[in-house]
């Protein structure tokens, strides 16, 4: 399978995520910029989850129909043409990461997903819902991987 070349100009791959992008600090998201969206693209499909939350996978962000011809988002942004779905703090679009204090670092998976066709999610969609929904219309994916801790 193709992959997309996905990173942020806030942080490197398996780098610490800077607090300004925290639930404890300014709660913004984080700017991201991709490329190698395959031809055929009908649509991107953003997810940011943390395996490593208490309760289960916690979904941070997850936003659908993103324009497959865009290349990336700015900070505080939703990307052109998505939809901004709930993450897992019950708010619709970005909800920084916010791991137990004294946890170790928890990982934040930034996915980016291109589709063949559109999915139809559930605002309240959990990770394994997303998981299960794209699988079917994966055409290519880039992750990045963020960590955080308090």
């Amino acid at each position: 399978m193709a992959g997309i070349e996905l990173k942020s100009s806030a942080f490197n791959d398996g780098a610490l995520i800077p607090r300004r992008y925290a639930m404890e600090g300014e709660n913004v998201s984080p700017a991201l910029s991709w490329s190698g969206v395959p031809d055929g693209t009908s649509e991107l499909l953003l997810l940011c989850e943390d395996p490593d939350a208490p309760s289960g996978t916690f979904v941070h962000w997850l936003v659908t129909g993103i324009n497959p011809a865009s290349t990336g988002v700015e900070a505080g942004q939703t990307p052109d043409g998505g939809q901004a779905l709930m993450n897992g703090f019950g708010e619709s679009g970005w909800g920084g990461p916010l791991p137990p204090p004294g946890d170790k670092a928890h990982r934040y998976f930034f996915h980016l997903y291109a589709l063949s066709e559109a999915v139809d999610l559930a605002d309240d969609a959990s990770a394994a819902d997303v998981h299960a929904a794209v699988d079917k219309q994966q055409l290519a994916s880039g992750t990045l991987v963020g960590l955080y801790q308090r």
